[in-house]
């Protein structure tokens, strides 16, 4: 499984950092629209992404509910057929909740930095480090770090669990 490691914090507005964000990036912007589907995983989580095009991705990852940079472990699976398989992965496994979002990707290096506007939470901002094989994640968390003091992000911004875990608890 792909490797990376993540930290996602709060942040006053997209526009504020996207200027910042270009002046580091190598590629980007891009700009991308999602819904995701969360479904019951007892090993994990699972999410069918769908794409403003029609098409998707269903995605399997595993990472801890903690502030700061954490290591996610992850599995993504392209399909051309997202709504029949909402469906059937609806009716196995049961639907957990949807998240809406606008994502505006830069790449820095091997970093991917997601400036999102979700649907009835806000603005964020998520940086992804991909890992190499075998690569400690101590060397992903430090380049985390850093970025994270690029953007000004402060700990008191970071917040440690996913979209769809503060949507439900805010019973949206």
């Amino acid at each position: 499984m792909a490797r990376n490691i993540e930290i996602k914090a709060r942040i006053e507005s997209v526009e504020a950092l996207t200027a910042q964000a270009k002046a580091l990036a190598n590629e980007g912007p891009i700009e991308i629209t999602q819904d995701d589907t969360f479904f019951r995983c007892d090993a994990g989580r699972l999410k069918l992404r769908v794409f403003a095009d029609g098409t998707g991705e269903l995605i399997f990852y595993r990472r801890p509910n903690q502030q700061g940079p954490k290591e996610s472990f992850y599995l993504r699976s392209p399909t051309s057929s997202p709504d029949s398989m909402r469906e059937a992965l609806s009716l196995a496994y049961g639907q957990v909740g949807r998240v809406r979002k606008h994502r505006t990707l830069f790449l820095i290096g091997r970093t991917r930095v997601h400036l999102d506007r979700v649907d009835r939470l806000g603005h964020f901002l998520e940086l992804e480090v991909v890992l190499d094989g075998d690569e400690p994640s101590d060397v992903g968390v430090l380049e985390a770090h850093g970025l994270m003091d690029s953007f000004n992000i402060h700990p008191r911004q970071l917040i440690d669990e996913a979209y769809i875990d503060i949507l439900t608890s805010q019973g949206a």
